[in-house]
C-alpha cells in the first residue's frame, strides 16, 4: 500500500525521543528532557503583539506563496545589516520553517544519481531530506580534536563527478561548533572549482559564544554567492519555533523554482506569522542578546557538570545550545550501555532524563544534550546521569 518512498523514509529520532519524553511526562513521571532543540524562553512580548495585531486588523487571508513583500524587505534588511549580503525580492522565500526552506531547496536542485556531501555529525534531516529528493548523501566523518569541523582536504577527498552539493551548518546542530572565515574560504574556493552548490543552514547565527563571530559563507565572493542557499528563520534566536517562519536566499531562477515547488503543498506561510516575523527582524533586538547571554550561562554548568562524570568528555561548544559529549568510554562497562542508542533509552528508563543518541546524527561515540532549559533542571538531570551510571 505505502510508497518505498515512505517505507524508507526514517521518523526524525530527536522528535521521537521528545514524544516519549512527553507520554512519560503526561503519566505523571518527573522526566528531564534534553531532547529536542527548543528555547524554553517565551516569544518577546513585542513580536507576540505583532501577531495579535495583525489577528485584530484582519490579516489573516493568503499572502504571496513566497511571502509579503514586506517580510521579503525585512529579510532582505537582515542580511545585509547582519551578513554583507545584497538580495532582491525574486532571491528571497519565505517558508513554513527552515526544515521547509531546506526541503524547498533540496527538491528543487537535486535529482536522482547526484550526490550531496554531508559533514557527519549531521542534523538527522539533512540524510532524509536528501533521500527524500531521489539523491545520494555522501558523509563525510569529521573529527572532535577538529572541533567537529569539515576540512578542506576532506571535502575535497568526497567530490566526485556527481557531487551537486555540499550541505553546512554553522554554527551547528548537533555539535555546537561554528567556521571561521578561513576555513569557509577554503571549502568556497574547493566548491566554486568544482561547480558545487552550497546549502548554507545559518539558523543558529545569533548564538555564539567566547567571542565566537557569524560568517556566511555567501558573503566571500560573489562566485561563491551564486552558488549557495543561505537558509534561516526565527525560530531559534527570537524563540519562535510554534510561529513556523523560515526562509532562504539565492540565485532567483532556484528560489523561483522553489517557490512553484512551494505553491503546490503548503502554499503561503501563515499570514500572522510573517506579520510577527516582521517585527522580529526589525524590531528591538535586547531579547535576542538577553537569551544568549542566559544560555552561554548554561552551556558552561553542563559542560562543567558533564566532565565531572568519570567517562564522559565534553568540549565546550562556540554556538547554539548542544553539548556533545563523548561517551565512549562507558561502552565497555556494561551490556545495557554498549551504544550511545543503548545509553538514551537506559537514562530515559532508569534516570528520567532524555537525551539523543549520537547514532542518530552519524557517530555513535557521543549523545546530544539541549541545554535549553534552566540551570536548576540542568543540575537536576545531570546528577541523574551522574547517579545512573554509578548504578552500573
Amino acid at each position: 500500500m505505502l510508497s518505498k518512498r515512505a517505507k524508507e523514509i526514517k521518523p526524525s529520532p530527536t522528535l521521537t525521543i521528545d514524544s516519549k519524553a512527553k507520554a512519560m511526562k503526561a503519566e505523571g513521571l518527573d522526566v528531564i528532557s534534553f531532547g529536542v532543540g527548543e528555547p524554553d524562553f517565551d516569544t518577546p512580548e513585542n513580536i507576540k503583539e505583532a501577531g495579535i495585531k495583525a489577528v485584530r486588523d484582519g490579516f489573516t487571508k493568503y499572502t504571496a506563496v513566497g511571502g509579503t513583500d514586506k517580510l521579503k524587505d525585512a529579510i532582505i534588511g537582515k542580511l545585509e545589516a547582519d551578513n554583507g549580503l545584497a538580495y532582491g525580492r525574486a532571491e528571497i522565500i519565505v517558508s513554513c520553517g527552515a526544515k521547509h526552506s531546506l526541503y524547498n531547496a533540496m527538491q528543487a536542485l537535486l535529482d536522482p544519481g547526484d550526490e550531496v556531501v554531508i559533514p557527519a555529525p549531521y542534523w538527522v534531516s539533512y540524510p532524509e531530506q536528501v533521500a527524500l529528493a531521489g539523491a545520494t548523501p555522501v558523509f563525510v566523518k569529521t573529527l572532535e580534536a577538529d572541533r567537529f569541523l569539515l576540512t578542506a582536504a576532506a571535502f575535497e577527498k568526497s567530490v566526485t563527478g556527481r557531487t551537486k552539493a555540499l550541505i553546512l551548518n554553522s554554527p551547528s546542530n548537533p555539535t555546537g561548533f561554528s567556521y571561521d572565515s578561513e576555513a569557509l574560504g577554503r571549502i568556497a574556493e574547493i566548491a566554486v572549482k568544482n561547480g558545487i552548490y552550497i546549502i548554507s543552514d545559518e539558523i543558529y547565527e545569533k548564538l555564539l559564544y567566547d567571542g565566537a563571530r557569524h560568517v556566511s559563507i555567501a558573503s566571500l565572493g560573489e562566485e561563491v554567492k551564486k552558488r549557495t542557499i543561505v537558509v534561516n528563520g526565527v525560530s531559534k534566536a527570537y524563540s519562535m519555533t510554534g510561529w513556523r517562519i523560515g526562509y532562504a536566499a539565492g540565485p532567483a531562477p532556484l528560489i523561483k523554482a522553489m517557490t512553484s515547488i512551494q505553491s503546490q503543498s503548503t502554499s503561503n506561510p501563515t499570514s500572522i506569522s510573517q506579520a510577527a516575523a516582521i517585527e522580529a527582524l526589525t524590531g528591538p533586538q535586547d531579547s535576542v542578546a538577553r537569551m544568549a547571554a542566559e544560555f552561554d550561562k548554561r552551556r558552561g554548568r553542563i559542560v562543567e557538570a558533564l566532565n565531572s562524570i568519570e567517562g564522559i568528555r565534553c568540549i565546550p561548544p562556540t554556538g547554539a545550545f548542544y553539548v556533545f559529549p563523548n561517551t565512549r568510554a562507558l561502552y565497555a562497562k556494561s551490556p545495557v550501555i554498549s551504544s550511545s542508542s543503548k545509553l538514551a533509552m537506559y537514562l530515559l528508563e532508569k534516570a528520567m532524563v532524555a537525551v539523543v543518541p549520537g547514532d542518530a546524527f552519524g557517530d555513535d561515540d557521543f549523545i546530544r544534550l539541549s541545554y535549553a532549559t534552566g540551570i536548576e533542571q540542568i543540575e537536576k538531570g545531570v546528577e541523574r546521569i551522574r547517579a545512573a551510571l554509578q548504578a552500573l
